[in-house]
């Protein structure tokens, strides 16, 4: 492996440079090899992906530094390092969320959990309504709700330091300024809203920690406070459907991500909660991805 980084190195076209990454990447497990070596070329070149793809088929020159930056990237990917730690974004929706060590890296499936947020967001009848992302991480949900329904009001809640620091700057970044943060437990959170709120949201850590996650980007990257949610993986969804109760006025709309064999569970919960009209939502997979439920 440590050859053929270095051979990577001397490539002095894009295209070899491409299909050197992409063997590296592929001998190292990288399921989406191909693509990888693409997004980090064009990271290493600050280029669009089609201006890239354009310089392969002309077989365009690399310099020696954009080669060796390149194969520095490609081994931390080999590596399997999370490629968004490595180009330092992530994209959601309409947004490239910064992110980095300490925060969880917001997946494509939760983009569809939050399409369920932004709609039910849309629909609530305030003037100016209030939305509620509890457990909010990189910022990604709160910030979805906030971009696309600009007349809401729209509070992230995140209990780690260290993932607050990347909501913090994805709210400047995004220019959002109908989001705010607020540190601490979503347990106790925002006492002053009870009863106020249209829509609560959350993406809460839901695998039982007895089940390690297979892939090595989630296992040895992504924050244990945001994947391990207690023997059955339920417990901070037991605790968000109390706080949830709490915040929702009449009518209001909870909005859950969770794992695709935990819908039933979920809704078993929330219906001995008091909520009413449960309902789980597939992803584009078809897997179970959301439930929802109306206070």
């Amino acid at each position: 492996m440590t050859d053929a980084v270095a051979a990577l190195g001397q490539a002095r076209t894009v295209d070899s440079a491409l299909a050197a990454a992409s063997a590296v990447l592929s001998s190292s497990g990288v399921p989406t090899a191909d693509v990888d070596a693409e997004l980090l070329l064009a990271h290493v070149l600050d280029l669009g992906r089609g201006v890239l793809r354009a310089r392969s088929v002309t077989r365009s020159a690399l310099s020696p530094d954009a080669a060796a930056a390149f194969a520095g990237a490609v081994a931390r990917r080999a590596d399997r390092e999370p490629l968004q730690h490595i180009t330092g974004t992530a994209p959601f929706r309409s947004m490239q969320l910064h992110v980095g060590p300490g925060v969880f890296v917001p997946r494509p499936e939760t983009e569809g959990v939050a399409q369920l947020a932004v709609d039910a967001l849309r629909a609530a009848p305030e003037v100016a309504p209030i939305a509620v992302d509890l457990g909010t991480g990189s910022g990604a949900i709160a910030l979805a709700m906030a971009t696309e329904v600009p007349h809401a009001s729209v509070v992230a809640v995140e209990l780690s330091p260290e993932a607050a620091v990347w909501t913090r700057r994805n709210i400047a970044a995004v220019g959002a300024e109908n989001a705010r943060l607020v540190e601490g437990d979503l347990a106790d959170a925002l006492p002053e809203l009870d009863g106020t709120v249209s829509v609560v949201a959350s993406n809460p850590p839901y695998i039982p920690v007895g089940m390690v996650p297979r892939d090595p980007e989630v296992r040895l990257h992504d924050p244990a406070l945001a994947l391990y949610g207690g023997a059955d993986g339920l417990d901070v969804v037991r605790d968000l459907s109390r706080t949830a109760l709490r915040l929702l006025r009449r009518g209001g709309v909870l909005v859950i991500e969770h794992g695709e064999a935990q819908g039933g569970a979920i809704r078993e919960l929330l219906d001995a909660d008091g909520w009413r009209s449960t309902a789980t939502h597939p992803d584009l997979t078809g897997r179970d991805r959301a439930t929802t439920a109306v206070r």
